[in-house]
């Protein structure tokens, strides 16, 4: 509960707000609505500020969980995002099946910045882990910024580059999945507002994937809600709640 330590409502009440902001694609106003049929009156300002200190913590605690690849075969690619009326690039990969693996937002577009985001995307991952395939389009920064990451080593010798385009619909249409829950911010004013509030937008988009499917105990949104929770020391254990669960099904398979 430190966690929380001067704000004016409880953490659970503050995590309502971040979680929902950033999973149902609502603007900061409308969330200010919503709360109020709840009984909780907040400001829209307010709530902007618990998603720009909140947001990338979620991301942060719950990375351990949802990013681990679930097929070596990659689909990396691009997409726009306007800060202050300039477009930055929101780099994205996924695997096959959809599946989050890492994403970063850059004010340019060109071989440093995909070298970044493909370092970033390799960095932590176990050696099995690592992609055999990496698809993208025929942007030549790719290329140069998967040669330079392979003479270091950071990426294995032996992984193919390939650049097939429809092999990339995967991944363009998670882009407008993405874009649908940026769309009522309007535009972000800095490069660090957008990075924080994406951060909040992409892990929810890996909760509702699936991709942390197996801390999800009751296996449904309320599921997803309390993986949020726990990774903030709110409410019961896993294993607490792991023990309810199973007790309540037998009492309903008994009945």
């Amino acid at each position: 509960m430190s966690y929380f330590k001067g704000r004016h409502f409880e953490g659970e009440i503050v995590l309502w707000a971040v979680r929902w902001y950033c999973r149902y694609g609502v603007s900061y106003r409308d969330l200010e609505q919503m709360l109020g049929e709840r009984g909780v009156s907040v400001d829209h300002s307010t709530i902007y500020r618990w998603v720009q200190r909140y947001a990338p913590e979620i991301e942060k605690r719950l990375r351990w969980q949802w990013r681990g690849p679930r097929s070596a075969s990659w689909r990396v690619d691009e997409t726009y995002v306007k800060v202050r009326g300039q477009w930055a690039y929101l780099y994205r990969a996924l695997d096959k099946h959809g599946n989050t693996i890492e994403f970063y937002l850059s004010p340019t577009r060109n071989t440093a910045a995909a070298r970044r985001f493909l370092g970033k995307a390799l960095t932590g991952l176990k050696d099995w882990e690592k992609p055999s395939v990496i698809n993208t389009d025929k942007a030549p920064t790719y290329a140069a910024a998967l040669a330079e990451l392979k003479a270091e080593g950071r990426c294995p010798a032996d992984t193919l580059h390939r650049q097939v385009k429809y092999l990339n619909n995967v991944i363009e249409a998670d882009h407008g999945k993405l874009k649908q829950l940026i769309r009522p911010v309007r535009g972000f004013k800095t490069l660090k507002t957008a990075y924080a509030t994406i951060k909040g937008f992409e892990v929810m988009r890996a909760l509702r994937k699936g991709q942390a499917s197996a801390f999800n105990i009751t296996r449904d949104i309320r599921g997803e809600a309390r993986i949020v929770e726990r990774a903030f020391g709110l409410g019961a254990s896993a294993l607490a709640e792991a023990a309810q669960f199973f007790n309540e099904r037998l009492q309903l398979e008994a009945a």
